[in-house]
Parts: C-alpha cells; sequence; structure tokens
C-alpha cells in the first residue's frame, strides 16, 4: 500500500488528485469544529449523556464527533446515505425510476439530481426535529430566529459535505461520499485507542498491561483479517458461450465467469439493522414514553449497552433480535440489487450457459441457491464482526465508538481506494507506451 501511494506521488496527474483529496479532508474536518450558534454543545453533551448514555456513540462515530459537539457538520452525510437508500429502494417500485437507471449516463445524472434534493429535504427535517425537541427539553431559547438558525446551519453542513463528496470523486481519488465517511470515522479512533489504553493498560502492573495490550492488538487484527477476507470473497459462476456462424467467421466459444462476493451487501445490513434497533430509543429519550415498567426493559434490551452483560443476561435478548436484522436485511438487499432471473435471460440470449445446468429458470434456480448460500456466509461474517465489539463492551466494560460497522467501512474504502488508484496509474503507462 506504501509501495503504490509513494508510485503515485511521483505522478504529477495522480498526486494532484491525491492532494485534492487531502485538502477536502482537511476542509471536513475544520467544518467538524465550527459550532452551530445557539447551541450549548456542553449542554447537548451532557444532556445526551445523561439521557442515553452511549448510545449515540454509532451515530457520534460517523460524523466524527461533530453531532455530540453541535457542529455545523452534525448530520454529516447520514441524509445523502438515506436518500441514496431510499432512491434505490423506489428504483424498484416506481417503473419510470427503473427506466432511468438503465438509461445510460442522461439517466443516472437526473436519479443523482433527485438524490440531492431528496437530501436537502432529510436535512431539513432532521435538524427541525431536533431544534424542536432541544427547544422543548430546555436546551436551547425558544425563538424563530434560533429554529432558523440551526435549521440554516445544519442543512447547509449536510449538504456541502454532499458536494464535496461528490467533488472528491469527481477530481480526486475514491468515491467521495466513502472518504468523507471514512475520515469522519478515522478522526474517533485514536480518542477510542487511548480509552482502552487508559482503561486496560495504564496503571496496571507490567504483566497484565503487556497480557491487555498483545489481546488488543490481536482481536483489532483478527477483525482486520476477517473483513479484508469478507471484502476480497469472491465465488465465480463459470460461463460457456456457444460457438456460432457470422458471415465467414466463427465466433463465441469463449469461457467467462459470473462474480459473486460473499459480502453482496456491503455494510448496509448492519447500519439498517442497527438503525431500527435505535430508532425507539432516540424517540424514547426525547418523549419519555416508557420511562418505568416493561417498556423501560424493553429499550433496554434495543441498547447495545445492556448486551452481554453477565450481571443482566436477559438484556442479551436484544442481540439476537440484532443477528436477526442483519441476517433479513442481508437477504433483502440482495434480493433487490442482484436479480437471477434477469442474468440468466441475459445469458440465454447471448448464448451462454453454465456447463452443466440448462439455460433458462434451471440457470436461474442454480444461482439463485449459490446466492442464498453465499449471502449466508457473508451474513455470519458481518455478525462476528459486529458483535464482537459488543461482547467485550458487555464482559468488561470496553465501550468505545470504533466498532465492527466502522472497521468495515474503513477497510472497505481503503481497499477500493487503493485499486482505483492502482487501476488509474496502469491507464497512465497505457497511454505512455501508445504515446511512444
Amino acid at each position: 500500500m506504501l509501495k503504490t501511494l509513494k508510485n503515485a506521488f511521483k505522478i504529477k496527474e495522480i498526486r494532484v488528485k491525491l492532494l485534492f483529496t487531502l485538502a477536502m479532508m482537511v476542509v471536513i474536518r475544520i467544518g467538524s469544529q465550527l459550532p452551530v450558534p445557539g447551541i450549548d454543545a456542553n449542554v447537548i453533551r451532557d444532556a445526551l449523556d445523561q439521557l442515553l448514555g452511549d448510545s449515540f456513540s454509532f451515530l457520534d462515530a460517523f460524523t466524527g464527533g461533530s453531532f455530540l459537539s453541535m457542529s455545523v457538520f452534525a448530520l454529516s452525510i447520514t441524509p445523502y446515505i438515506t436518500s441514496s437508500i431510499i432512491m434505490q429502494l423506489l428504483t424498484i417500485a416506481i417503473p419510470k425510476l427503473e427506466e432511468m437507471q438503465k438509461d445510460g449516463a442522461d439517466g443516472k445524472k437526473k436519479i443523482a439530481s433527485i438524490t440531492r434534493y431528496v437530501t436537502v429535504g432529510l436535512a431539513i427535517i432532521e435538524s427541525a426535529a431536533m431544534a424542536y425537541s432541544f427547544a422543548v427539553n430546555g436546551y436551547i431559547e425558544k425563538s424563530v430566529l434560533t429554529y432558523i438558525t440551526i435549521i440554516t446551519c445544519m442543512t447547509a453542513g449536510s449538504t456541502i459535505l454532499m458536494w464535496i463528496g461528490e467533488r472528491i470523486t469527481e477530481k480526486g481519488v475514491g468515491n467521495g461520499i466513502s472518504v468523507v465517511l471514512v475520515i469522519n470515522i478515522l478522526s474517533r479512533v485514536p480518542a477510542d485507542m487511548t480509552t482502552l489504553f487508559n482503561q486496560f493498560v495504564i496503571g496496571k502492573p507490567i504483566a497484565k498491561a503487556v497480557l491487555a495490550t498483545v489481546i488488543i492488538l490481536a482481536i483489532i487484527l483478527a477483525m482486520v483479517v476477517l473483513v479484508v477476507l469478507l471484502n476480497g470473497g469472491v465465488r465465480k459462476i463459470p460461463v460457456q458461450y456457444a460457438k456460432k456462424v457470422q458471415g465467414r467467421k466463427m465466433v463465441g466459444g469463449q469461457t467467462s465467469n459470473i462474480p459473486m462476493k460473499v459480502n453482496t451487501s456491503g455494510v448496509i445490513p448492519i447500519i439498517f439493522a442497527s438503525s431500527i434497533m435505535q430508532f425507539p430509543i432516540v424517540l424514547n429519550s426525547f418523549f419519555g414514553w416508557w420511562d418505568e415498567g416493561m417498556g423501560a426493559k424493553v429499550m433496554m434490551a434495543l441498547n447495545s449497552n445492556y448486551w452481554f452483560n453477565t450481571k443482566q443476561p436477559i438484556y442479551t435478548l436484544g442481540a439476537l433480535v440484532y443477528i436477526v436484522l442483519v441476517v433479513f436485511f442481508a437477504y433483502f438487499y440482495t434480493s433487490i440489487s442482484f436479480n437471477p432471473l434477469e442474468i440468466a435471460n441475459n445469458m440465454k440470449k447471448q448464448g451462454g450457459f453454465i456447463p452443466g445446468i440448462r439455460p433458462g429458470k434451471p440457470t436461474s434456480d442454480y444461482l439463485a441457491r449459490v446466492l442464498h448460500s453465499i449471502v449466508f456466509i457473508g451474513a455470519v461474517g458481518l455478525i462476528i464482526v459486529a458483535v464482537v465489539p459488543f461482547v467485550f463492551n458487555g464482559i468488561f466494560g470496553a465501550n468505545v465508538s470504533f466498532g465492527g460497522t466502522s472497521l468495515i467501512i474503513i477497510v472497505s474504502v481503503i481497499l477500493e481506494t487503493m485499486k482505483q488508484i492502482e487501476s488509474q496509474m496502469l491507464v497512465r503507462n497505457y497511454k505512455g507506451f501508445l504515446n511512444d
């Protein structure tokens, strides 16, 4: 990786893109420190800590600490991510949007434009809801000017981050939105590592400190390796194309394959499952519907901070619900992004077939069976990466915002970015060869 970056900086065109990306990262971190006028970040932080404890650590990690510090980037790019997911689902439900998606570059531009408008709308709704709930709880002044200021600043911040992400994609290196997300997550890693070492290493006897350090590093390394394997794991289905005569030439007869990724849905199942588990907790914190009785116990079961606690094992039932949701969304998202029947029909039209499998419905059924087994393996891998931090939090109290979800995003984005850099270097070498 370091060798690739070193070689990339020697090429002017790629060096400019890398420097532009780094400059945008600096802008993101500066914006994350700018407070929203009318909000006392300390008051909000203390109130949320009292109401929710560490329940907001997932969101705070995604925003790079901007949420709890109530900066102009407090919403981060979560409205854009939500709007992108909504548009993907609507593309399947609405035929017109599906036609746009299949209409090449022009259709994708129209969908991207709609996604931007939906992002702004969601940012306005989210910031307005936050401003209202803060005012109701007495955290901010109840005035129209304060409401307008908060809504404008947070919406503008989210829109600016969306614009920066698109500029990085266009003029920088990697997928801009992913880069924005990763730089926010990485900004929390030093604080999390400091927390772990202060809790388990600093002030402990030398033997215990060394053992704790080895265990912490071994767990992190093992999780990174598992994420790399999940990200790179591919099942290749061989495809043979029949020979046919076109004019005086014999064409076809090539052998190809259908690559099916083990982790077909990426980190989306974890994001969906976490969001669903956190939504009732957030509503309850602001409106106080279930502060006592069975409702309060259900809220505790949904809160990951109570999972795998040896003193209160009953709340670990929430982890089982979480696991079920991850598996469900892994299958659900794969079902809407990979259509075996469509692939089988396209293969049949092009004269392709899987050796030993008849074209048409048998091919579709075979692809579906393989896909289901692969999705299950990918879902199990996601569950392991996501649940391990919860286990250590429940047993040892090792609570950090840098969890399995963050690790999956970081590793995936870094690997994809490095591949893009290598491909750009390869294209440049080809151009140089042709020019010579």
